[in-house]
């Protein structure tokens, strides 16, 4: 893993990748940092953090979509997979790597509360800025994971980018998708009924054992139907509900409140472990094809 490590942290800086990303980042957190806090004279830095939120949909693609497609792109996948290192020692060594890269960018503009705290002569809540950039930071890896799985996908950068923009803005988006999808325990049904066939199709891709998928899709199928008999009002607002667990908003409006909930750190973790999870089982599967 460490190897996998270096090696994605030297191929960041030999280009114009690392140096980029962190102008950028620099560029756009000073943006907000004057408009959010110096110029209304604002001691909250937690306005920046949400403010900047914005970048996630440019940074994230950029600092991502490289990370696989790249080496499927230029034939040196093959190499690396042959390598005596797991699948997943490769992909946790890419994201790391990726993380640390904007941990880099963190501690660079950690230069901007420091003169937000002197300037407003320590009026500057430091716990509350500490907690916003502690979910800042998981946010982030969030959809670093993201912008991994997507590049596993595609052998096209620019694919893998766009993936990525697209599924940020989603996630972003997801609580004003919740509040507006229907509430009905019919259509609750339905999207229940396609989440599940989603996942069939899914494990026949993963394990190519139809049985094993036309299996689960069955079970599912019917064990949702009884219940949907039963007690239907089991599924009322379930739409919303699915989508809202999808909310990685919700979870960061905690931190930028200054309150740390064990639970919404158990879910940026469960979320980046996920998506891991199943970039590691799209690397495994195109290792073996």
């Amino acid at each position: 893993m460490s190897a996998i490590y270096f090696k994605e942290m030297k191929n960041y800086f030999r280009t114009m990748t690392g140096y980029g990303f962190l102008g950028f980042f620099t560029l756009i957190m000073g943006y907000f940092f004057i408009s959010q806090n110096i110029v209304v004279m604002n001691a909250n830095y937690n306005e920046t953090l949400s403010g900047a939120l914005i970048m996630f949909l440019i940074l994230i693609p950029i600092l991502t979509m490289r990370s696989f497609s790249e080496e499927s792109a230029q034939k040196t996948d093959q190499l690396l997979y042959c390598a005596p290192v797991n699948v997943s020692d490769i992909v946790i060594g890419k994201f790391l790597a990726a993380a640390s890269l904007f941990l880099i960018g963190m501690l660079i503009t950690g230069i901007f509360p420091t003169i937000l705290y002197n300037l407003s002569e320590g009026r500057m809540d430091t716990g509350l800025t500490a907690v916003g950039c502690v979910g800042f930071v998981f946010l982030a890896l969030c959809f670093i994971s993201v912008g991994i799985f997507i590049s596993s996908l595609t052998d096209n950068q620019l694919v893998a980018g766009a993936g990525t923009f697209a599924v940020i803005f989603m996630l972003l988006m997801m609580d004003n998708i919740a509040s507006s999808a229907p509430i009905g325990n019919t259509a609750s049904l339905v999207f229940v009924s396609a989440i599940i066939i989603l996942i069939a199709v899914y494990i026949h891709t993963s394990t190519k054992n139809i049985a094993v998928a036309l299996l689960f899709a069955f079970t599912g199928t019917v064990i949702a139907g009884v219940l949907f008999l039963i007690r239907s009002n089991l599924y009322d607002g379930a739409i919303s509900g699915i989508l809202g667990w999808f909310s990685v908003l919700a979870r960061f409006e905690n931190f930028y409140l200054g309150s740390v909930n064990v639970s919404d750190v158990i879910y940026y973790i469960t979320f980046c472990t996920l998506f891991i999870y199943l970039t590691v089982g799209t690397i495994e599967k195109r290792r073996w094809s």
